[in-house]
């Protein structure tokens, strides 16, 4: 228990800081992302409901125009997400995080009620007007929660914080895997049976647009807007100390250095950030969040969200409640993989060895699908025939190896991985206050983008490609290893205003070790100041350490 509750400050920090307040924010703000994964969840599963092919007559439909329709259902999701995303950095600029995040969830509530509307003599139009809708609003909240979280978490548990978001999303995921089990196994085919999956949508929806009249706006916006004394309240609220303690007078000096700095360098308002994108660090970084959501899409588990019954059948599970099944059991692996994530492993393990570890399990489960799958010719098995053992460890690799976005355990380290989550934090925390939005808002495109890529294509790629789409992906894994270790630093446990520093340090696997030893020093120094303790002999012998 030691283990799990140690952890890596960048300088002492009183107990009082790790509080409910820092975890309850972040709680209320990711019923946002319950909302995100509870669609991609549910929505293949409801598409795939007798209820809802009988009412929209998909069985007079040939295979190309039902997965083209299907695929137009699920993709406008993600085309919504992508303009809302970038849209949220308007709103994040002038109206703050906590505002912004309102606003979003009521367009989304409104969105999702317009599904409701649909039927067989409407036709699909509700649907996918509404979806479109739906998915500006958590494509907003996709760019401003993990950024609210990360702005209000201490640095030794901001991967736990921000992990919440993620944690919202597996649990939204789960109801959606299994909402659709349950009409289908205790319902009878009707307009009803379909329409609940769609209505659920609602309920987190609705709690976040309640929730965030509770919420306290960003400290670190309420700086950057010169308004101090709203800030320094929220900022001692959070932390839960008074005004005058070390920590906090030593965290409001980062955030005004870091601020002075930048309006130094770039200046301060709406424009000021696209004009930061002339420097190559700032070029850098954005193209790096870009590509962590090229390889998360790439691993394959976004198609496996959104078309899990049809993953399942490839494997040889026939029948719509067996494919239920499975995908609910599949999303229960999911949480509590997720959770273990984000308890111990973001800010224990940390962002590189998660991308890493992960990557090459779930390479491999991948690789022994794809085999299983064109060995057994799965495609030609009579529907209702049992699996035999080989599509059951198919079934078990698929589920153990991509619960959590691609998952590993490693005897060495005992490593559950995720590439779901972990994008996200990392986005979050390397950016500089006032590039912050705007790259979260790039990255949260850039998810939204592939998403819609995955969500568009995906039942076309499973009927030209078969056991090939799986060899797809376990090579795009590979790949990201590469990626990951020559280009992304550690960052666990760095404060923000430190990013800058980090991503500059070459060879980036020694990044976070050198930072961390600088901040140690400052802190001494800081603490010491007024005891006159001089500290420059200590401090070269670092940069000579460092030189070597």
């Amino acid at each position: 228990m030691v283990g799990l509750l140690h952890l890596k400050e960048d300088r002492p920090t009183p107990a009082a800081v790790y509080n409910w307040r820092v975890y309850a924010c972040a709680a209320i703000a990711s019923f946002a992302s319950c909302t995100i994964g509870y669609d991609s969840a549910f929505i293949g599963g409801t598409l795939a409901l007798p209820s809802f092919t009988a009412e929209f007559d998909f069985a007079s439909l040939d295979k190309d125009t039902k997965a083209l329709i299907q695929a137009n259902i699920v993709s406008v999701y993600q085309a919504g997400a992508f303009f809302g995303s970038l849209f949220a950095y308007v709103t994040c600029h002038f109206l703050g995080r906590r505002k912004s995040l309102f606003v979003f969830s009521a367009v989304f509530v409104l969105g999702a009620g317009m599904m409701l509307g649909a039927n067989a003599a409407r036709g699909l139009g509700l649907i996918i007007g509404g979806r479109v809708l739906a998915g500006f609003g958590v494509g907003g909240m996709s760019n401003i929660v993990p950024v609210y979280c990360s702005e209000l978490a201490p640095p030794a548990i901001r991967g736990r914080i921000v992990g919440i978001y993620e944690l919202g999303w597996q649990l939204g995921g789960l109801v959606g895997f299994w909402i659709n089990y349950g009409v289908n196994t205790t319902m009878q085919p009707s307009h009803r049976q379909w329409l609940i999956p769609f209505a659920v949508q609602l309920v987190p929806g609705g709690l976040l647009a309640v929730g965030a009249l509770w919420l306290r706006e960003s400290p670190r916006w309420l700086f950057s807007k010169d308004r101090r004394d709203e800030a320094m309240d929220t900022i001692c609220w959070i932390r839960n100390l008074p005004r005058d303690d070390v920590y906090i007078i030593e965290e409001v000096n980062y955030i005004d250095e870091d601020l002075e700095r930048y309006k130094r360098e770039v200046g301060a308002g709406f424009w000021k950030p696209f004009a930061a994108l002339k420097q190559r660090k700032v070029q850098w970084r954005f193209f790096l969040g870009g590509m962590l959501f090229f390889w998360q899409n790439g691993s394959g588990i976004n198609a496996i969200n959104y078309y899990s019954p049809t993953v399942f059948n490839s494997i040889g599970v026939t029948g719509t409640n067996a494919a239920l099944l499975t995908t609910g059991i599949f999303g229960v692996v999911k949480t509590i993989v997720t959770i273990v994530w984000l308890l111990y492993l973001i800010d224990h393990l940390g962002r590189r060895k998660l991308f890493m570890y992960g990557t090459i399990g779930g390479s491999m489960c991948m690789w022994f699908i794809g085999a299983y799958i064109k060995v057994a010719d799965t495609a030609n098995r009579p529907v209702g025939s049992a699996l035999d053992g080989g599509g059951i460890a198919a079934i078990f690799f698929f589920t153990y190896g991509l619960s959590s976005t691609v998952s590993l355990s490693s005897p060495a380290r005992d490593a559950i991985s995720s590439w779901n989550g972990t994008p996200w934090v990392l986005n979050s925390e390397m950016f500089d206050q006032n590039t912050r939005a705007l790259g979260q808002a790039s990255a949260a495109a850039s998810n939204w983008f592939w998403n819609f890529i995955i969500s568009r294509f995906t039942p076309q790629m499973f009927l030209k490609m078969g056991y090939g789409v799986y060899f797809f992906f376990a090579s795009l894994m590979i790949l990201s290893v590469v990626f990951t270790y020559f280009l992304i630093p550690e960052t666990k446990a760095i404060p923000l205003e430190h990013m800058d520093r980090l991503f500059a340090i070459r060879p980036v696997r020694k990044a976070n070790d050198t930072i961390m030893e600088e901040l140690r020093l400052q802190d001494e120094e800081f603490r010491h100041a007024v005891e006159g303790v001089d500290l420059s002999e200590r401090k070269e012998k670092v940069e000579m350490k460092e030189n070597v």
